[in-house]
């Protein structure tokens, strides 16, 4: 199973950005086999600006194939909107953690027993029955 993971950075070396002010958010795929980058996503315009929701919705629509975004904060109605999407904000424990630190322990632990949390994020990208039912009626 392979699922996009995103980070905003500002050095593509740390998770170190805002969610709302990120000018970049790093996606990678990964496995239990590795990791590999895809892609950064630039965000332009005024983003520090409090209380303006709309500069989130274009990192929303970017974000909607992805299964989780780590960040250093995000507010709680970017986070609410995010999760309504499907895809899980986690929080860096510091501007100091790596991506790549992280990426390393993500497929480590999907190798093994990953935790709930992380189960159910998993979950979102793994056809149900009922989505399995419809995709043979359509054949």
């Amino acid at each position: 199973m392979k699922v996009k993971i995103a980070f905003t950075t500002t050095d593509r070396i740390h998770i170190n950005a805002h969610f709302g002010w990120a000018k970049e958010i790093d996606v990678y795929e990964i496995s239990d086999e590795g990791y590999q980058f895809i892609e950064t996503l630039k965000f332009e315009g005024e983003l520090k600006e409090d209380g303006n929701e709309d500069k989130i919705t274009p990192k929303l629509e970017s974000l909607h194939d992805c299964t989780i975004v780590y960040v250093v904060a995000i507010g709680g109605s970017a986070a609410a909107r995010l999760i309504k999407k499907g895809v899980t904000p986690v929080k860096a424990k510091s501007e100091e953690e790596k991506i790549e630190d992280v990426l390393n322990k993500l497929v480590k632990t999907l190798k093994g027993n990953p935790p709930p949390w992380l189960r159910k994020a998993l979950q979102k990208n793994k056809p149900n029955f009922a989505d399995e039912i419809e995709n043979e009626a359509a054949v």
